[in-house]
């Protein structure tokens, strides 16, 4: 284990015993204090990561300008995070749709509410060319070095 598993495991001692002492009516408070102090460690590893990862980009930069790709090129598809991000956003919607649905329509509203959903998802993919890129990726040599 790290030092940083045994401060995490300290505070979370701390939290439990501190909810022992004030009892249940303070639980809650002391939960969100518990998880802003993990959001905090996790953030800076994060940033850690993250300047890391920079920093070593640009090194290799420094040592050979031509190495560096933009990561459309590296591997990842054109687009692929905006996609992400709009499947990812419009599940995180379909909850709250899917209980007004159901709330004001009964199992036709749900229905209707997922039949939009979807709907609006496929334009969206068909719109940024998910749903015919993938053939011509596969198409395409798997390595630079092919000839």
């Amino acid at each position: 284990m790290e030092a940083r598993d045994h401060e995490i495991e300290k505070e979370l001692a701390a939290t439990l015993q501190a909810r022992g002492e004030l009892g249940p009516e303070y639980e809650s408070a002391l939960i969100d204090s518990f998880l802003e102090k993990v959001e905090q460690r996790l953030d800076a590893t994060m940033d850690r990561r993250v300047r890391r990862h920079l920093a070593e980009q640009q090194v290799t930069a420094a040592r050979d300008p031509r190495s560096v790709r933009p990561p459309s090129a590296a591997g990842a598809p054109p687009g692929l995070g905006e996609r992400f991000g709009f499947g990812v956003v419009s599940l995180v919607l379909a909850v709250p749709l899917s209980a007004i649905g159901v709330v004001n329509a009964g199992i036709e509203g749900l229905v209707a509410t997922w039949l939009g959903i979807v709907g609006v998802n496929a334009v969206h993919a068909a719109r940024s060319g998910g749903l015919f890129r993938q053939r011509e990726r596969r198409a395409a040599p798997a390595s630079e070095w092919r000839e």
